[in-house]
Order: structure tokens, then C-alpha cells, then sequence
């Protein structure tokens, strides 16, 4: 309630307790935990410079699996991933563990995510500050904001997850990005030397 809403009648005293306006986010208890330094503009000129990351779910027979990956933007490919059937913050720090034991040494680095709770962790937090990565996060409610890696969750569901049912987490998580474990449950059974 702000205080031109509320009027006194002619001859009475109004007291009224006012309350500053509420930031929503706050509310929330959802502070971001970076500023939006990539602010849409997904391009880089040389690799290391900009990453992004999400975190997608795939149901399977054993209940939700999920998959955080990291993109390079001057690449365009994943440079790292982690899979696990919980969504917590241990998937995003192994899937930055991951990328940065492929690419070395990434100082410097912007690593842009949504601001989902894996993402504001403590343990991402410290993961980036040993890694002298900068870390950046989308606004709330943007939909463009890591569009990048949403098209390519969208193509990873369409053309791979999607095709079929998946019994076992393990046999979905065989046919991610990057396994070179067999893709189908009978490329999985085990094969005869001749």
C-alpha cells in the first residue's frame, strides 16, 4: 500500500505504516548470483571466452534423469557434461569439472546460466573462483536469455532421447553427449569373439 492510495476523511488524523515496494526476486529468495554479462549476445572470437550451460531431464522407467551440459560458443560444441538422477548442484560442478579437464586452462571464461538453484549454489560459486572463471546469469522470465542451449537440448530430445522408451536411467545416460557406450539396449548385451 503506498500512502496516496489511502485518503483521510475531512477532520481525521490518518496514520498509515508503509512498507517499501518489494523486489519480487527477494521475495523469492532468488538473487541472482552474476550480473547479465552476455546480455544475448552469444558470440565469441576465440574458444574459452564464453560458455553456457542448462540443465535438462529425461524420463526414463526409474524415474528422471538429468543432464547439465556446457556449450562453447566459438566451437559450438559440448565440452563437458554430467548426468545423474538428481538435479543438485553436484551436476553442475561435475559437468564444469568435466569441461574444464577437456580445455585446460579457462581464466578469464564466462560461464552464462539460467538462474535455476544448481546454478546460484554455493559449490558452483566456489567451483568458478578456483577456476578464475567469471560466472553469468539470464534474466528471470527471459525465454532468449540461453536460447543457445535450448535449441540444442531440443535436438538432443527430438532426434535422440525421444525415439524411444527408455527402461533404465543407465541406458539413457549411454546415449548422451560424448559416450562412446553403446546407444541402444542391444548394442549393450554382450558380444562373442570369434
Amino acid at each position: 500500500m503506498r500512502a496516496d492510495d489511502v485518503e483521510a476523511l475531512p477532520g481525521e488524523r490518518l496514520v498509515v505504516g508503509l512498507r517499501q515496494e518489494e523486489d519480487p526476486e527477494a521475495s523469492q529468495g532468488r538473487r541472482p548470483a552474476h550480473d547479465d554479462l552476455v546480455r544475448r549476445d552469444f558470440t565469441a572470437a576465440a574458444p574459452n571466452q564464453l560458455w553456457l550451460t542448462d540443465i535438462t531431464e529425461h524420463r526414463t522407467g526409474e524415474g528422471k534423469l538429468y543432464l547439465c551440459a556446457i556449450k562453447d560458443v566459438c566451437s559450438n560444441r559440448i565440452v563437458g557434461y554430467s548426468i545423474d538422477g538428481r538435479m543438485k548442484a553436484r551436476l553442475a560442478v561435475t559437468a564444469l569439472d568435466n569441461a574444464v579437464a577437456r580445455r585446460g586452462d579457462v581464466a578469464g571464461c564466462i560461464l552464462h546460466s539460467d538462474q535455476g538453484s544448481q546454478f546460484r549454489s554455493r559449490k558452483l560459486q566456489r567451483a568458478l573462483t578456483r577456476r578464475r572463471m567469471v560466472g553469468s546469469m539470464g534474466q528471470v522470465g527471459s525465454a532468449g536469455d540461453n536460447a543457445a542451449m535450448e535449441s540444442f537440448f531440443a535436438l538432443l530430445q527430438k532426434n535422440v532421447l525421444d525415439r524411444r522408451r527408455w527402461a533404465t536411467r543407465d541406458s539413457a545416460s549411454r546415449s548422451s553427449p560424448g559416450s562412446n557406450a553403446p546407444t541402444t539396449d542391444a548394442d549393450a548385451k554382450p558380444r562373442l569373439d570369434d
